[in-house]
């Protein structure tokens, strides 16, 4: 992976604002949980779009300060979510591998897992999702390159 895909605000907006359609169509939700730090700007986006005020956040750490992957035993996971059900949004801003939601379905089996880009591995862990991305290097509008 040596190419990146920079994504503007704008487009990043427009893609998020489809997958509320998305999810309009699936289903009525009343609460989300955000991925921190990826997910937490399409999840508030989400929550207005949806009018859903029930917001919490997941603090998931799989990678190292070095941009090394963790080994699953030694990912941090911690947040104070309350009952997380099938109403339950649980909101990152790419499937990448997979890997986040593959480990969090395992704490949250009855939630909808949704992001706003999916690359191919990702999008089999990913129950709703906006656009299709090539298995490149996404860099997001807020990110500092």
């Amino acid at each position: 992976m040596t190419k990146k895909i920079h994504i503007s605000w704008q487009d990043f907006h427009a893609h998020t604002k489809l997958l509320c359609q998305k999810i309009k169509e699936s289903g009525s939700y009343n609460k989300i949980v955000a991925v921190s730090r990826g997910g937490l700007i399409p999840a508030g986006i989400v929550a207005y779009e949806l009018d859903i005020r029930n917001n919490e956040a997941i603090n998931f750490s799989s990678y190292d300060n070095q941009e090394q992957r963790r080994p699953d035993s030694a990912i941090e996971i911690s947040g104070n979510l309350g009952e997380v059900d099938e109403q339950t949004l649980i909101i990152d801003d790419l499937a990448d591998s997979g890997r986040t939601f593959k480990i969090l379905r395992q704490f949250y089996p009855k939630a909808k897992f949704v992001s706003v880009y999916a690359k191919e591995r990702g999008a089999l862990n990913t129950d709703i999702y906006a656009v299709d991305m090539p298995d490149e290097w996404i860099v997001f509008p807020w990110d500092v390159e």
